[in-house]
């Protein structure tokens, strides 16, 4: 099902503005919000933001890095009640590859980010009110409109993606909530540029939290807005916090493939488990990077036994379907079984039972199986 078409079953688009012109983004926004939970009160009514790395010290009459959490007399308000993108699909395309394989996937989306990457292909959404060109018209939804659509479409899981969710965790929540009342599991698709403050809020209703591992650089993470031991920090609170983690490297030439970063990146999720599946997929010239070829399959496959020399046990290659050889699929790593063979997003065989073991060898293969 399209965008539009699962959009068409919500309410109408952001109304014009009270005096009869069109109201701004900025304005549509900054009427859809609610008051924020992720602070800390500060002398002359500042606040203090933990709903990502940045740790915002936010003003009043400023908004935050992101540009959609602003202070307003001393309290921060952040988005809610609206959808920017929505759609349903398979969950391997998040993506999760040990997480109800087969399964849909509700995911939506509001605006903003805390990030600014050349090479975003949510920049529409991502970077409103940052981009003179992005921004997408608000549609007002409640929590039961999206958990009913999910339903309605069978998903089995309700996802927070194409902004920084992180930056929209109160709203996520209020979703997430209604959502796990009813028996859906929920998802947080993000860069990864998160807080303990954040984790801690968001853990009790949040199963599965994949990160974008972009480059082992501090230079390169920085050219994107970000810094890279936040987002390391962040890789290792997450696994110790028990959500189901998936890791994600999009593979730019001239940008974070070389050996080394390739190497690095693969021993550091090693270090904090072998068990963390890593996918590494493919660069397709988008948004402001348009000068980098596009990611071959020979450099994927690289990266993948990079991946698996490091000890991984779960490595994928993703983005080139029947391209990358015996990447797309799960093994068991003890008697090397074929147990999830893929086409790209599509199932072809599914052999892990609901209690994730190897049909072969008994293994327990980690992931989220019923």
């Amino acid at each position: 099902m399209t965008h539009r078409t699962i959009i068409s079953f919500l309410t109408h688009e952001a109304p014009p503005s009270p005096d009869g012109g069109a109201a701004t983004l900025a304005q549509a926004l900054d009427a859809r919000v609610r008051e924020g939970e992720l602070i800390e009160r500060l002398p002359d009514h500042a606040v203090r933001c933990f709903a990502c790395g940045h740790r915002c010290l936010v003003k009043p009459g400023r908004r935050g890095i992101c540009k959609v959490r602003f202070n307003k007399d001393g309290t921060l308000y952040v988005p809610a009640g609206y959808v920017a993108a929505l759609q349903c699909d398979p969950t391997e395309k998040k993506p999760f590859f040990h997480a109800l394989p087969g399964s849909d996937t509700l995911t939506f989306g509001m605006l903003g980010c805390d990030f600014h990457c050349g090479y975003c292909q949510n920049w529409l959404t991502s970077q409103a009110l940052r981009d003179d060109a992005a921004g997408v018209v608000p549609t007002d939804v409640t929590p039961d409109d999206l958990v009913r659509i999910a339903l309605r479409q069978g998903a089995k899981l309700v996802g927070s993606s194409y902004n920084e969710p992180l930056i929209t965790a109160e709203w996520a929540l209020d979703v997430f909530k209604l959502a796990r009342g009813h028996g859906l599991k929920t998802a947080f698709i993000s860069n990864g540029n998160a807080t303990p403050e954040v984790l801690d809020y968001i853990r009790p209703w949040t199963d599965c939290y994949k990160i974008d591992l972009k480059a082992m650089e501090d230079r390169r993470y920085r050219e994107l807005g970000g810094v890279l031991q936040h987002v390391l920090d962040a890789i290792r609170m997450v696994y110790e916090r028990g959500f189901w983690l998936e890791l994600v490297t999009l593979v730019v030439p001239g940008f974070n493939d070389d050996d080394a970063q390739l190497r690095r990146a693969a021993d550091y999720i090693a270090s904090v488990s072998p068990e963390i599946p890593w996918h590494v997929t493919a660069f397709h010239k988008d948004y402001r990077m348009t000068d980098p070829d596009n990611t071959s399959a020979e450099t994927l496959v690289r990266a993948c036994e990079t991946g698996a020399a490091a000890g991984l046990k779960f490595v994928y290659a993703g983005n080139l379907p029947g391209r990358v050889g015996r990447w797309e699929h799960t093994w068991c790593p003890d008697c090397g079984e074929l147990l999830i063979e893929r086409y790209g997003y599509v199932i072809r065989q599914q052999r892990i039972g609901a209690e994730g073991a190897c049909f072969a060898c008994g293994r327990r293969i980690p992931g989220v199986w019923s």
